[in-house]
């Protein structure tokens, strides 16, 4: 131990690396409006080159087959009704997809222009390669961060090079270049020229952001603001609370926000749980109902916007799952060619419905710790593993069974050398890392826009291989970035 603690940083690094953090915006607001930086890791991990390219390749590949899942109604409405009753907040999700699209026939409103900024999160297992855990469709945030993470360590790497190659995984590993704020700046700010050509409106068009009432996590979202102000945009936050009683409907179905004029794109980093459309003081009858009425009022008008019900919908767990279990050749129908489809389904890890025979499966034949349990939910804390499972099926009544999925859990590479993380000031030895990679993607309209064919940076998010929880916001996770060794 004592070995370990001499080769840890001195404190004149640990302070360097916070006041580089704080400095430039890697922090959670604090509720008394201080900040604190983010947990981050002193060196970057590495991955084998031809793993990085191939999730580069397929990536915008998924984005391209979830975009079109997410256009195809019809089939939303029909895939996803058992779902809808057994999650009451996807029901209301699908109840408010049914307002805006009616039947197939039925377009009452002007088209929405979609706008998908999506995070696909990955893990490198060690015996299946790299598969994916998650879509995230909603709120699919952090890629500031992601890109101010690269930039951290190039800063460690020069002003701190023997700190540096100490810690550094692999001594001839290369940085991978990641412009996850500039490529959803520049995808947003692209949409929101569209849309104001569409008016043939002059000035600065006008981005909202969608946020969550006395939020933590704003630095991220400040950074993506700043980045669109830069490229022309005018930039604003709104709460659902508050844009349920400021927007109104303009000329030719433009969206209009009181005091600010037309909205050329709306996305949300809300929306995601039954809570950021709870008002206790409305004393509502049926939960939640004006703020969702919100969000369909938002979608009725011709705006940029992300996240759609739709999309919303086409990332869910049960989405996932469904597209899982179809053949390769299934994905026809949403545009993807034989070739685009096999390189999809090549990390799509094996998912399981939870029904009768399952759950007899799981308890009489399955390898337990092979295994994870997934609800609806977004963020940490919705995962069951293990020896534990048996117990949560044996608790859900038939009627909830469509709102959880059973899963491959997924083991990724543990760091081959230990790493230092930092969080809250304080330096710690961590010597069991592992890492989930998350990578971005931008299409609108269907079409890729980024400058990168769709690709827009990613983000890296490393915690020890006992924790379960690996969030930066709500898990024991630490911000990362990325090193390629051929």
């Amino acid at each position: 131990m004592r070995n370990a603690m001499q080769s840890l940083l001195s404190q004149q690094v640990i302070e360097d690396a916070c006041e580089w953090a704080i400095m430039h915006g890697v922090a959670f607001r604090q509720a008394d409006n201080t900040a604190r930086h983010c947990p981050f890791s002193i060196a970057p991990m590495t991955m084998k080159r031809d793993v990085y390219e191939h999730l580069l390749k397929v990536t915008p590949l998924i984005t391209k087959l979830i975009s079109q899942v997410s256009e195809d109604h019809d089939f939303l409405q029909a895939s996803l009704g058992d779902l809808a009753k057994a999650d009451p907040f996807f029901g209301r999700l699908m109840s408010l997809h049914q307002q805006a699209h009616g039947d197939g026939n039925d377009r009452r409103y002007p088209a929405r222009q979609p706008l998908l900024l999506m995070r696909t999160d990955f893990m490198d297992d060690r015996q299946h390669g790299a598969k994916v855990i998650e879509f995230n469709g909603i709120a699919a945030g952090m890629g500031p961060f992601g890109q101010r993470a690269t930039e951290f360590h190039a800063y460690m790497q020069s002003q701190w090079p023997a700190t540096y190659q100490h810690w550094l995984e692999e001594s001839h590993a290369v940085p991978a270049e990641n412009q996850g704020l500039v490529q959803l700046a520049y995808a947003i700010a692209t949409a929101a020229k569209k849309i104001q050509a569409d008016f043939n409106a002059k000035g600065k068009p006008t981005f909202l952001m969608v946020v969550q009432k006395n939020e933590d996590n704003v630095y991220d979202q400040h950074l993506l603001e700043v980045e669109l102000q830069k490229l022309g945009l005018r930039t604003v936050r709104r709460t659902f609370e508050q844009l349920s009683t400021q927007l109104s409907t303009g000329e030719n179905h433009r969206l209009v926000l009181d005091g600010v004029g037309a909205v050329d794109v709306a996305y949300l980093r809300a929306g995601y749980q039954y809570s950021d459309y709870w008002v206790p003081e409305l004393n509502e009858s049926i939960c939640c109902h004006t703020l969702s009425q919100t969000r369909l009022f938002i979608e009725q008008h011709h705006v940029a916007l992300n996240a759609t019900i739709s999309q919303q919908l086409a990332t869910s767990k049960s989405m996932q799952m469904q597209l899982t279990m179809m053949t390769a050749q299934d994905y026809a129908r949403w545009g993807l060619n034989l070739e685009e489809a096999l390189l999809v389904k090549s990390v799509l890890a094996e998912m399981k419905p939870v029904n009768n025979t399952t759950i007899e499966w799981f308890n009489t034949q399955a390898i337990k710790h092979e295994w994870v349990l997934k609800n609806q939910g977004e963020g940490g804390g919705h995962c069951v593993f293990g020896e534990d499972i048996s117990a949560k099926l044996a608790q859900l009544l038939f009627g909830d069974y469509d709102a959880w999925a059973l899963m491959q859990r997924l083991y990724p590479h543990e760091r081959e050398k230990p790493t230092i993380a930092v969080r809250d000031g304080t330096q710690k030895l961590v010597d069991d890392l592992v890492s989930e990679i998350g990578l971005f993607t931008a299409y609108f309209n269907g079409e890729p826009v980024t400058q990168l064919k769709g690709y827009a940076g990613y983000l890296i998010r490393s915690k020890p291989a006992s924790e379960n929880e690996g969030g930066i916001h709500s898990g024991k996770g630490i911000l990362d970035s990325l090193t390629l060794v051929d």
